[in-house]
């Protein structure tokens, strides 16, 4: 009997050195993006997706992660005191309920793929998502609601990969696909190369930061073979299990993803989120009108 999908793994042990010295104390997954942290968007997109048990690859130093997710019951008797109920709804549905959320260390950096083997226990023998809360994607329906239902319409037993186009001359930071058949929302594949030489790239689809894996991927885990960079790869097993006959399928998303791993793509992401919401927008559209008017006057 074919298995649900209803736990996800969310890789969250990295030092965020890009964004020193604010992750000096607190962890990257815990900034926020206009008022709500990195992995509350990632949560959410998991929860739209139908997403049950949430597991946490973490490292030293992020107990700020784990309070977030905790009641808050001073917060919640002020809140309560006070009458605001709008902003105790929302402090509510930051909680996770006791059993639904579980943490697992990864003790060295050895890579994405290590950082998924670490899961393997919590996983069982039941297919797993991973979201990669850096890359942030905003979507009428969430990427991994639009990857899940795909993947339960072809059968819910192939790996899949969230692809988009990227330029050629980006292609060498991504995992891209060797595209076997383009099907339009959904690409069959020949094989994945783990951050490929500048022009050696087999396509312009690079995978990014959502995954929906079948326990087979854990297993080629289990070897710890090293790829491109000397990190144990999660592309790297993806394909392994597709020389298998697992085929591995690529998954057009709809919607916009921002990099928010990096300042750029952390301020865009800002920008972006900021002028959709009402209550923002107008002021925030008149600050940038105000700037951006006299520098193009200057040119």
């Amino acid at each position: 009997m074919r298995k649900k999908l209803t736990k996800a793994i969310f890789p969250v042990a990295g030092l965020g050195t890009r964004f020193l010295p604010a992750t000096k104390s607190v962890p990257k997954e815990i900034m926020t993006l206009v008022d709500r942290p990195l992995v509350q968007y990632a949560i959410d997109e998991a929860r739209e997706a139908g997403i049950k048990e949430f597991i946490f690859v973490t490292s030293r130093g992020k107990g700020a992660l784990e309070d977030y997710f905790d009641n808050a019951p001073q917060l919640e008797q002020e809140l309560r005191k006070k009458g605001k109920d709008e902003l105790l709804e929302i402090l509510k549905s930051t909680n996770m309920d006791s059993g639904e959320i579980a943490y697992t260390r990864q003790n060295k950096a050895l890579g994405l793929g290590h950082a998924v083997w670490c899961a393997r226990r919590l996983i069982g023998n039941e297919p797993f998502a991973v979201i990669l809360p850096d890359d942030v994607i905003a979507a009428e329906k969430s990427c991994l609601a639009q990857m899940a239902e795909a993947f339960k319409e072809t059968d819910g037993e192939n790996n899949m990969v969230a692809a988009m186009e990227v330029p050629a001359d980006k292609a060498s930071a991504y995992g891209v696909l060797d595209v076997k058949e383009d099907m339009g929302r959904i690409v069959s594949t020949k094989g994945m190369v783990e951050k490929p030489a500048p022009g050696e790239q087999p396509s312009n689809l690079a995978v990014i930061g959502r995954y929906i894996l079948t326990p087979t991927v854990l297993q080629k885990l289990n070897k710890k073979q090293t790829g491109a960079g000397g990190e144990i790869q999660l592309t790297d097993a993806i394909d392994a299990a597709r020389e298998e006959g697992e085929e591995v399928l690529g998954y057009r998303f709809e919607g916009e993803r921002f990099d928010c791993g990096s300042k750029s793509g952390f301020l865009q992401a800002t920008v972006a989120f900021a002028l959709n919401r009402p209550e923002l927008r107008d002021d925030l559209l008149s600050y940038i009108t105000d700037v951006v008017q006299p520098a193009k006057a200057a040119q």
